[in-house]
């Protein structure tokens, strides 16, 4: 007579709950491959428009102009949308946005290299004796080439096998967007000026400091809490 073997309720329970658990992640997690590819297309909409602008004719009459400001102006962009995914998520709960913060960051940087690209090829026609004069004599374009120079190593270090290679300095080395943020500013910022234009870039500073001083504030409490502690 064959004997019927039972598991222990427990255990039972336990299988139970990872199999929902799982479930749960997987459904939770199938509309991000979506999303991903739709932030991946949606982000290639400045490009598009540029290439678009360029077959019928109206990137106006000085186009190495207007592509050299629209892409340095979706850099800055870019930079802000990025800055802004942690802010967001800790304040939504919406943790899920992390997977978004490198794809964000390397279209800064791809939009970042456009505008160099523009004016070092188009502009200044690889004359490096004319770039480093301009580098030297107009202050927005030193500050513009020092941001630019900042993100090539956070683009090369974004790979996972990098993260996981730095370690902690991963952490540490791309809190120069930070600083590569206040340059860019500065950058549009003295740029606008010559021409006494400095609505957007008011705009976008504003944006910035917000973004910049929630990381302080948030800091702060954080080093308040620590200490209340001790």
């Amino acid at each position: 007579m064959a004997t019927e073997t039972t598991r222990p309720a427990s255990v039972s329970t336990a299988t139970n709950t990872v199999r929902s658990t799982r479930k749960v992640s997987t459904n939770a997690n199938r509309w991000l491959v979506p999303a991903k590819i739709a932030v991946f297309v949606a982000a290639l909409y400045p490009l598009a428009r540029i290439v678009l602008l360029g077959f019928t004719g109206g990137l106006g009459a000085n186009p190495i102009e207007f592509i050299t400001r629209s892409t340095g102006l979706w850099t800055l962009v870019f930079i802000c949308i990025t800055l802004a995914v942690t802010p967001v998520r800790k304040l939504t709960g919406w943790n899920a946005l992390l997977r978004f913060r490198r794809m964000l960051g390397l279209y800064a940087f791809f939009y970042g290299a456009l505008h160099f690209t523009t004016y070092f090829w188009f502009d200044k026609w690889f004359d490096i004796a004319e770039i480093v004069k301009d580098i030297g004599k107009r202050p927005f374009i030193t500050v513009g080439f020092a941001a630019f120079v900042l993100l090539i190593p956070l683009a090369i270090t974004s790979p996972k096998a990098m993260v996981r290679k730095l370690g902690r300095r991963w952490q540490t080395l791309h809190r120069a967007i930070y600083v590569i943020a206040a340059l860019a500013i500065l950058h549009f910022w003295w740029m606008k000026a010559g021409k006494h234009d400095l609505i957007l870039p008011k705009i976008y500073g504003a944006i910035v400091i917000a973004l910049l001083g929630w990381r302080v504030l948030v800091w702060a409490r954080d080093r308040i809490r620590q200490r209340a502690k001790v």
